[in-house]
């Protein structure tokens, strides 16, 4: 599978020859530092991981036995370091993760989220409130906003306890009824689907 050439190389290096390992590296360098930066995407990885790549072939040259090219047999060191790069890489990034993830404290997005969503939804039914009639924006104020019983709102409005429950469920209605094409334009509005 060796060349005479690889086989004279690999002699030499296993008998310390240095100029025959430069030799070797001038040789390969190209395809290991092309096959490092596709895989791992940046010029100092790829770098440190070349480097690191001729270390493990001057390591490993005595016990390698011939039996496949001395190209693929670089290229598979090449390879398999790599994707030990990947790994290690991945696992820093995951711990820098976890070490950001531990600083956040999520109670208070968790509270910062309920108030903007409770703003954004009182200020929806501000809106549709204005659309109603004010007689039933009225009565859905004193029941739902200021959280007034039905005995409370008869001695504010002078209404009977029985036209208060007919009249606040029309007006629950109305409300649904002018929420739904709000939410219904909104929803359109922000899918591009109307102008």
């Amino acid at each position: 599978m060796l060349t005479n050439k690889e086989n004279q190389m690999i002699s030499e290096i296993r008998r310390g020859n240095t100029r025959a390992f430069s030799d070797l590296v001038d040789s390969y360098k190209d395809m290991v530092f092309t096959l490092s930066l596709r895989m791992l995407g940046h010029r100092e990885e790829a770098e440190e991981v070349s480097q690191d790549v001729f270390i493990k072939v001057y390591k490993s040259l005595p016990s390698f036995k011939g039996d496949s090219k001395l190209s693929t047999w670089v290229y598979r060191i090449t390879y398999n370091t790599c994707l030990d790069r990947i790994k290690k890489i991945k696992k820093k990034r995951i711990h820098l993760d976890m070490e950001h993830a531990d600083k956040i404290d999520y109670a208070e997005l968790d509270t910062a989220f309920h108030k903007m969503v409770a703003i954004e939804r009182s200020q929806l039914i501000e809106q549709c409130l204005s659309r109603l009639s004010e007689e039933d924006a009225g009565i859905l104020t004193l029941f739902y906003l200021e959280e007034k019983n039905l005995l409370e709102m008869e001695k504010a409005t002078n209404l009977p306890v029985n036209t208060l429950k007919v009249r606040l469920f029309r007006a629950r209605k109305r409300l649904a009824s002018i929420m739904e094409k709000s939410l219904n334009k909104e929803i359109l509005q922000s899918n591009g689907s109307i102008g």
